[in-house]
């Protein structure tokens, strides 16, 4: 069993837009390289599902089109202790990834969807949220994630990429 999701990948500009976020002492911020943004998280999942995901992914997103993504206003509180910045403009594919993807994983999370880039973890401040905080890009593709993170060390690694 592996942790996956499905998810989009912000370039290298709007990395740098979330780096630029002031950061307070005592807060657990997360890493560039755990900047996604998920249009599905899978939860565990059995290995051997994902040559099925992998094929469901590609002929559902074979005709999908690039997204125009839209970062912010603002930065908010997620679930009561995460920090995550908005994304909006996801919707669409969400659904098209949610489609795909439900005969073979049931439901493990909340719906409706909500795209967020998770920039701190694990008991943030309320009183930190509503940092502005803009930005833009097209997404052009699609990953089916494995998180094989540990503590301390973020490791993911894109199973399959599906081009828009």
């Amino acid at each position: 069993m592996t942790r996956l999701a499905v998810a989009v990948w912000p370039p290298p500009e709007i990395v740098a837009t979330l780096e630029g976020l002031p950061r307070q002492p005592g807060v657990n911020w997360s890493k560039p390289e755990q900047w996604m943004v998920k249009l599905r998280p899978l939860g565990h999942v059995d290995l051997r599902l994902v040559g099925p995901l992998t094929t469901a992914l590609a002929d559902e997103l074979a005709d999908a089109e690039p997204a125009g993504c839209t970062l912010g206003p603002e930065t908010r509180i997620l679930g009561g202790q995460w920090l995550g910045v908005p994304v909006s403009g996801l919707d669409d594919l969400a659904a098209a990834v949610f489609d795909a993807t439900v005969a073979l994983v049931p439901v493990t999370h909340p719906q409706p969807f909500q795209a967020d880039i998770v920039v701190a973890r694990g008991h943030v401040p309320k009183e930190i949220a509503g940092e502005p905080i803009t930005g833009s890009w097209q997404a052009e593709s699609v990953a089916l994630i494995a998180d094989r993170s540990s503590p301390g060390r973020p490791h993911f690694e894109n199973l399959a990429e599906f081009p828009l």
